[in-house]
């Protein structure tokens, strides 16, 4: 008889190491992972779930490894897997997801996401809020790094950030990320950015504003102009951005004066959408390390809102994130490593057609889900 043929991305898992006394293993930990990704893949939501899943596709996963012991109790999976080392798992996702991106530079959004009842009150432990970067044209998840709460964002974006390989990238941050050590360490890396300017630089914010409301004769302006129309609304934006950007240094002597790593231009965005007969405006503004034009500004910034859509909202609603009750350990933030990764694998997946939808595919038809999780089209 043959051997069973491993899935390649074991390989990149090989370096974790196994959390338990190795006289009592009965489930080997590459038979732990594969049988969390497949389950979370086809459907299953909790461990419940992915045990018994697993006990209804034994056949299946012995296409790959011998599960010599059978599957594994869903207490032993919430066992292991907030037992695992979470910086060396995310190492090992990082080096499985560099073998899948483009040589194509790519706009990376960072955000972040709270998984609302990963919480333990009596532990006095926060919910689990990560912050992910978000390849918006391959839609991959590129990384994440755990935090205790939304505020610590600042903190955690640079230790991401380090971890990307970002030569070539354009980086899109909203305003909690407009710092300038995580300015600074995109552009040591290799990349450029566009960051969201907002009243936490209440100066120059009140500046940039009095300027493009009121622009000097002798300052050039470029602007590009979309119209959308669905959902029973329609949404005007014209995007106007400045590569003169002398007048917000000019006579600017004092501590903690304005000087923002690599910049070289500010964008503003004015947006009007008329619903109902109601019209609302917006305006925002956006630091930028390169030279834009006002047309890719415009795509730049779409692009951002990718990762609302296409990950913290599939997230959500098609892998139900926000009703997990994994509370133990590193477990919410290894899960959400197991989550990445089956979300890139989906992503990759043909025939294109909703999240749902594949991931149902993949519950029903045994032979589309070993297409999945080996990439093949």
């Amino acid at each position: 008889m043959s051997m069973p043929s491993q899935p390649c991305f074991l390989s990149h898992f090989a370096a974790l190491r196994d959390p338990r006394q190795a006289t009592k293993v009965l489930y080997p930990l590459p038979e732990i992972l594969l049988l969390m990704l497949c389950g979370t893949i086809a459907g299953a939501d909790d461990f419940v779930e992915i045990s018994l899943w697993g006990s209804e596709r034994q056949g299946f996963l012995r296409r790959f490894l011998p599960f010599k012991h059978g599957i594994p109790s869903h207490d032993t999976l919430c066992d292991v897997i907030a037992a695992i080392d979470p910086e060396l798992f995310k190492t090992c996702f990082l080096t499985w997801v560099d073998g899948l991106r483009t040589d194509t530079p790519e706009i990376i959004a960072i955000d972040g996401k709270t998984s609302r009842r990963s919480h333990a009150r009596g532990k006095g432990r926060l919910p689990l809020h990560t912050v992910s970067a978000w390849a918006t044209r391959q839609r991959l998840v590129l990384g994440q790094e755990a935090v205790s709460a939304k505020s610590n964002e600042i903190t955690a974006i640079p230790v991401l950030l380090r971890r990307l390989e970002l030569a070539g990238a354009l980086v899109t941050i909203d305003a909690m990320g407009t710092q300038k050590e995580i300015a600074q360490t995109i552009i040591e890396g290799g990349g450029d950015y566009v960051l969201a300017l907002k009243e936490n630089w209440p100066a120059t914010y009140a500046e940039v504003e009095t300027v493009f409301a009121d622009p000097p004769p002798t300052l050039t302006l470029q602007s590009f102009e979309t119209v959308d129309g669905d959902h029973g609304r329609i949404e005007t934006r014209r995007h106007t951005i400045c590569h003169d950007i002398n007048w917000l240094f000019a006579e600017r002597r004092h501590p903690g004066e304005f000087a923002f790593p690599g910049l070289t231009a500010i964008g503003m965005i004015e947006s009007e959408t008329e619903r109902g007969g109601v019209i609302q405006t917006e305006t925002r503004y956006y630091l930028c390390s390169t030279k834009l034009s006002a047309e890719t500004l415009a795509r730049v910034v779409r692009s951002h809102w990718g990762i609302e859509n296409r990950l913290h909202w599939v997230l959500d609603v098609v892998f139900h994130d926000d009703l997990a009750r994994l509370r133990t350990a590193h477990g919410p933030a290894n899960m959400a490593v197991v989550k990445h990764t089956a979300m890139n694998l989906l992503n990759q997946a043909k025939p294109v057609t909703s999240f749902k939808n594949r991931r149902k595919k993949a519950g029903w038809n045994q032979d589309y889900l070993e297409n999945v999780i080996r990439r093949i089209a």
